[in-house]
């Protein structure tokens, strides 16, 4: 049984009526599901798009309920919770996550955060304990697999490159990926689209062969991380 979960970030559609206003990010990712599902079944594939279809942003209300005990959730904070709840099963469920995203203002899209603010959530996807020190939270989740695919207007972000310093999109997601029970992760970049030149040309091709590379890769391996079963 494999259930994957696809979360594009992108305010751009896939296609538009120009054509060079169509989303990377989004279209990598369709390749790399496509090139998926033709190597393996998906049992389940759960797909949302948060950058047109952002969840809301986290109010002190939504703060009030996360901290109320079950319990004691009135029945307007159940509700308030619902979407949350929803988002966090979905993340559980899955085996492996994709999540595409271009790079906005060096960072993730608002839209991408305010998921990630429903869904790294107390006693969901973290417990808390002082009792272990100085790093008292810990990820409830573990065992999947994520792929980040990005798509940038400038170049050299990757680590050791010469805008590493000024990238705030691919390590934030790396940081938050344990939240998610993440124990694997598998990076895809798209750069160069503001030079619009030969680079870029070549950086579409590299990211468009590595995804399709990597879902062979992964459907060999039946998207299990290692140590986990």
């Amino acid at each position: 049984m494999t259930t994957l979960l696809h979360i594009d970030a992108s305010v751009r559609a896939a296609k538009n009526d120009n054509p060079s206003h169509d989303s990377i990010s989004k279209n990598i990712a369709k390749c790399f599901i496509e090139s998926v599902t033709q190597h393996q079944d998906i049992d389940e594939y759960i797909y949302r798009d948060v950058g047109v279809n952002p969840p809301p942003f986290i109010t002190q209300d939504w703060i009030g309920a996360v901290f109320t005990p079950e319990n004691k959730k009135t029945a307007e904070q159940k509700q308030l919770l619902a979407l949350s709840d929803t988002l966090i099963a979905e993340i559980a469920a899955a085996d492996i996550i994709v999540i595409s995203s271009p790079m906005y203002n060096y960072g993730m899209p608002a839209q991408l955060k305010a998921w990630f603010d429903q869904v790294v959530r107390i006693n969901k996807t973290f417990d808390f304990d002082l009792s272990r020190g100085d790093f008292p939270l810990q990820p409830l989740l573990s065992c999947k697999t994520l792929v980040v695919i990005t798509s940038t207007g400038e170049f050299g972000f990757e680590q050791g490159g010469i805008r590493e310093h000024m990238s705030h999109l691919v390590p934030h997601l790396r940081t938050l990926s344990k939240y998610l029970g993440v124990t694997t992760i598998h990076e895809i970049a798209s750069e160069y689209q503001e030079f619009a030149d030969q680079r870029h040309r070549q950086s579409l091709v590299k990211a468009y062969t590595k995804a399709q590379a990597l879902a062979l890769q992964l459907s060999s391996s039946n998207m299990v991380s290692v140590g986990c079963v």
